[in-house]
């Protein structure tokens, strides 16, 4: 039963921290696409993504967000929001920075370290195939 509870750990943190660097990269592409265009002086701006980047969007805003992205990321997507839904109304910024991190973060230790610690707690079975090499056998 440990290992299940491991596993299952180590995979909720994976699709949380692998939704971050996909948000990451979104969010540097658009700084990057805005700085050279606030070089180029044309007064033009990337298009804002910080809507479909927040976790656990609205309907609406899932519906745009599957449009842009591809489908595995839209996967990743999807059960980061399964995730992260339980947390996404502890903050009250309109930053996205702020919703994305409170929440990863918050998962990250209750679904990662705890779930580790959980499954480390738990009884194991003991099963010898050999024996210690001290012990004498027949």
């Amino acid at each position: 039963m440990g290992s299940v509870i491991r596993i299952c750990a180590l995979a909720a943190s994976a699709v949380v921290a692998l939704s971050f660097v996909f948000f990451v990269v979104d969010q540097l592409t658009e700084g990057s696409t805005n700085q050279v265009e606030a070089v180029r002086g044309d007064g033009k701006r990337a298009q804002s993504h910080a809507l479909i980047n927040e976790p656990a969007p609205r309907p609406a805003v899932e519906r745009a967000r599957e449009a842009q992205h591809s489908s595995f990321r839209e996967y990743i997507d999807d059960a980061d929001d399964l995730l992260l839904s339980p947390f996404s109304g502890l903050t009250d910024s309109d930053e996205v920075w702020i919703q994305r991190l409170v929440p990863g973060g918050i998962a990250l230790l209750l679904y990662g370290l705890g779930g580790l610690m959980l499954a480390r707690s738990l009884p194991r079975r003991h099963t010898r195939v050999g024996g210690d090499w001290r012990e004498q056998t027949g």
